[in-house]
């Protein structure tokens, strides 16, 4: 992994302390991106319409259950798209409903993470997702 170079991730959630602790725990594990808050599914369809190709992230980390458009309705719109569909879409969700999970993985999720109850495992999901995706 190249450490010069700077990925842009997006970080979609409608709760400001969880957006925060996603970032905290990336950049604790020394993996310095570009992260970029959004707040809800209307806030990330709409930057990625306006953008040009260049200017897609290179990972999106995805909350299900947000005001607006919700996470399912996002991962619809995106995979559906043929200018978006290869960007990698994380779900990480309160959610530990096996329905959730099916339905984000037919939708084209690449992963489906229910958020964890400490920091601690919050640090060991970001790490490994950095590796893996990063």
């Amino acid at each position: 992994m190249n450490q010069n170079i700077k990925h842009s991730v997006f970080i979609v959630d409608d709760d400001q302390d969880d957006r925060e602790s996603i970032r905290d725990a990336f950049m604790e594990n020394k993996h310095h991106q570009d992260y970029t808050f959004m707040v809800n599914g209307d806030q990330l369809i709409g930057h990625l319409n306006e953008a040009s190709d260049k200017k897609h992230p290179s990972l999106i980390l995805l909350d299900l259950n947000m005001p607006g458009k919700g996470g399912t309705e996002v991962l619809r719109q995106i995979k559906g798209n043929d200018c978006l569909k290869s960007i990698p879409i994380i779900v990480i969700t309160t959610s530990s409903s096996a329905k959730d999970r099916e339905t984000s993985y037919k939708l084209g999720a690449n992963c489906f993470l229910t958020k964890p109850d400490s920091y601690k495992e919050l640090l060991a999901i970001t790490d490994s997702i950095a590796r893996l995706w990063l």
